[in-house]
């Protein structure tokens, strides 16, 4: 039998831990706000949210991918510009909460005069809020007068990202899924397509990239292969904010409407009416 006086030191110590833990989450959270250069924020404009989809599939490893960190949440945290809302990011953020416990915030930066009510809220009323140690992944956006989308992950290294479809490789790379080098090389092409040809190309090259997508979309349900890929996500958004969505040939349209049948991309739709 058990010592009763070990058992309740073991006791002891496992609630001095768990302490521990908490305090060392909410020291994180602080300092979160305090050694990034981005805490110069209008707190008047807070969204957090943990309501999201259930879970459809089990999450990969993050302490795997990150690095493990006892007691600390993993941030990431998104400067975006309000005028050209970077929504392949929203989608992920939608997609990453049906598969890890997200704690989401949205900030207003002292650079941005006003931001739409509806941007505002892009991650969801707040219904609840709990401990931050009890969460798997911090997400803040942060909406700031940027030339393009940057990320920054771990405020330790304060390591950036910049760039609406680097930062949606990173985001997609958190669902675990593993690719070999020819569908990875071809995922990487159609995201670079999409940034740089399709929203921000000539008349002509989005035209050229359109005929492309067409084609490839004759052969398998989504850009590359039988499954949605980062490559879908960029460039459906893309096609929704340049306007070239209506006058997409008719497999792109039909992919278009199976990219709108899951959940994250029509919540998403929302923002642009």
């Amino acid at each position: 039998e058990v010592d009763p006086s070990l058992q309740a030191l073991e006791s002891r110590q496992e609630e001095i831990l768990k302490r521990l833990y908490e305090l060392k989450s909410a020291v994180d959270g602080l300092s979160k706000m305090i050694q990034t250069p981005d805490a110069d924020l209008d707190v008047t404009n807070i969204i957090q949210t943990d309501e999201c989809s259930p879970l459809t599939t089990n999450g990969a490893d993050l302490d795997l991918m990150l690095g493990k960190d006892y007691g600390a949440l993993k941030d990431i945290v998104i400067n975006a510009n309000p005028s050209l809302p970077p929504l392949s990011l929203l989608v992920l953020h939608r997609l990453l909460c049906e598969h890890y416990k997200i704690l989401s915030a949205v900030h207003t930066h002292s650079s941005v005069k006003s931001v739409p009510d509806h941007l505002l809220k892009c991650f969801g009323e707040q219904t609840k809020k709990q401990p931050r140690h009890e969460y798997q992944l911090g997400f803040t956006l942060i909406w700031k007068d940027v030339p393009k989308p940057q990320m920054k992950f771990s405020i330790q290294t304060m390591c950036p990202i910049e760039g609406e479809g680097n930062i949606a490789r990173f985001l997609f790379s958190l669902f675990g899924q593993k690719y070999n080098a020819v569908t990875s090389t071809l995922i990487d092409s159609w995201v670079d397509t999409a940034v740089f040809q399709l929203k921000e190309g000539s008349s002509k090259e989005k035209g050229a990239v359109l005929r492309s997508m067409n084609a490839a979309l004759g052969k398998t349900a989504w850009l590359v292969g039988n499954e949605l890929t980062v490559a879908d996500i960029v460039a459906w958004c893309a096609l929704q904010q340049t306007g070239s969505a209506n006058a997409a040939p008719a497999n792109v349209q039909k992919w278009m409407k199976s990219c709108e049948n899951l959940a994250p991309f029509s919540s998403v739709m929302k923002l642009l009416k």
